[in-house]
């Protein structure tokens, strides 16, 4: 299996530090505010992975954290006049939501940071022990970067101050790189948190390094993890400082690789809130399905930048209902067959660094295939078997193919037009029952126009909503 790590800069052979186990971390949102397309994309690209491994016989132990300790949380807070653990289990409930619609594995574990503060403390005392980190005067606690050689390699970054420059100053540092461990707050009015060194809240970088620490690591290999994860956005500061202050305080290296997905944008801009077009995960939902949005998102590969576009992802349907239309076909059959040179080809391609291109155009040659054999012969049980077994086998990689078939073409259709349709598709009956052909006709055309499309089957009508460009 090959995986493209952002540190190298290319793809590599994944080879995991234990044999048949790997321990990936993904980076999950800091809860005040509902989830965002960018968001979806990233639990989505490391919920594949998630499961192409265990497509290839990996244990995948999976954490995702949740950062509920932040300054956006601490504001938020005052203006609504809500409390921070009300403000973050809205959105700790609101972000399951969405990873539930959106069909994304559950985690092996979720921690948070407020639950983790005395690993993040056992990690800073490590470090003010061994002269990598220093307190100023008004009880901050910065990370000394100069006592870490390789601070820079993981990013790669040319000119390093003059992009850290722009991130913030404060001089009381004693180097423009050094980054915040702990921020000491004193007055009774601020949100903080006990701690051996005095009243305050944890650096947001110092969160994810201690909960891997606690919950995930090897402490006894060269690597504490297989695979970080995240969006590119993070890679510098963030993964940066995480794998300087994990390499000073525990004396072997993050992860063994590191694996970035791409941006998404909204008319070719960087989805920012500062911006102001940030799509949420539940806004897009209510007009689209979850599965419809998956496989969209799912639909380019990972790493290159995705525009977000109500066309595309109509076109992606498309291709989404081609699957279900075979779905339908073989409704009510058994399989116990499996189509062993289609799920090699499939998972060869994705063992291709998530090779999704190539993946879909085989699930498009696999459905060609057997609508040709069932067109030609509706009885051949056999095809029925393995067209069944690959969508199975769809389901359990990609996470999409699971609805009933007729279920998913109803999706969008509200139980009043539903309703409607019935009725209009018994009266549609009665006039072909009195040979009323004009009216029949007119009644499927005027459905039709609705984007409602008829099929005359020998089990009864049946209808599905398409929905058009």
């Amino acid at each position: 299996m090959l995986i493209y790590d952002s540190v190298k800069k290319e793809k590599v052979e994944f080879i995991s530090i234990k044999q048949n186990i790997a321990k990936i971390y993904l980076c999950g949102p800091t809860v005040y505010d509902n989830a965002h397309l960018g968001h979806a994309r990233s639990a989505i690209t490391f919920d594949l992975l998630h499961r192409v491994l265990t497509k290839n016989n990996y244990e995948v132990i999976f954490v995702r954290n949740f950062t509920d300790i932040d300054d956006k949380i601490i504001k938020k807070s005052k203006e609504t006049n809500k409390s921070i653990d009300e403000i973050t289990s809205t959105y700790i409930n609101s972000y399951l939501n969405d990873m539930s619609a959106l069909n994304i594995l559950k985690p092996s574990l979720e921690p948070r940071a407020t639950q983790n503060l005395e690993a993040m403390f056992k990690m800073v005392q490590t470090l003010l022990n061994e002269n990598k980190a220093y307190k100023t005067s008004n009880n901050d606690i910065y990370m000394r970067v100069k006592k870490d050689p390789k601070y820079g390699t993981l990013s790669n970054r040319q000119n390093l101050e003059s992009q850290i420059s722009r991130i913030g100053e404060n001089e009381q540092k004693e180097d423009i790189r050094d980054f915040a461990l702990w921020k000491a707050f004193d007055s009774k009015d601020d949100i903080a948190y006990n701690s051996p060194f005095g009243r305050g809240r944890p650096g947001w970088h110092l969160e994810c390094s201690a909960m891997i620490e606690e919950h995930l690591a090897y402490k006894d290999e060269e690597f504490s993890i297989d695979i970080h994860a995240g969006g590119a956005d993070l890679f510098f500061p963030h993964h940066e400082n995480e794998a300087s202050q994990s390499r000073c305080a525990n004396n072997r290296e993050l992860a063994k690789y590191w694996i970035h997905n791409g941006f998404v944008t909204i008319d070719g801009e960087k989805m920012s809130k500062s911006l102001g077009n940030s799509f949420f995960i539940k806004d897009a939902l209510k007009i689209y399905d979850g599965e419809v949005l998956r496989y969209y998102l799912l639909s380019l590969h990972y790493r290159t930048p995705l525009n977000f576009s109500h066309e595309d992802i109509l076109n992606s349907k498309k291709r989404l209902d081609r699957l279900y239309r075979l779905k339908k076909r073989v409704s009510g059959v058994e399989s116990h067959l499996i189509d062993t040179n289609f799920r090699d080809n499939f998972l060869n391609a994705l063992n291709d660094d998530l090779n999704i291109s190539i993946a879909l155009s085989i699930l498009d040659s696999m459905l060609s295939q057997y609508n040709e054999l069932l067109d030609k012969n509706p009885k051949d049980m056999q095809s029925k078997q393995l067209a069944l077994s690959n969508i199975i086998f769809i389901n359990e990689i990609l996470g999409i193919g699971e609805k009933d078939p007729i279920e998913y073409f109803h999706i969008g259709v509200d139980d009043e037009t539903k309703a409607y349709i019935e009725a209009k598709i018994k009266e549609r009956q009665e006039a072909k029952n009195k040979k009323d052909y004009a009216l029949s006709d007119s009644i499927r055309d005027e459905l039709k126009s609705k984007n409602i499309h008829l099929m005359d089957t020998k089990d009864g009508v049946i209808w599905e909503y398409i929905t058009e460009i």
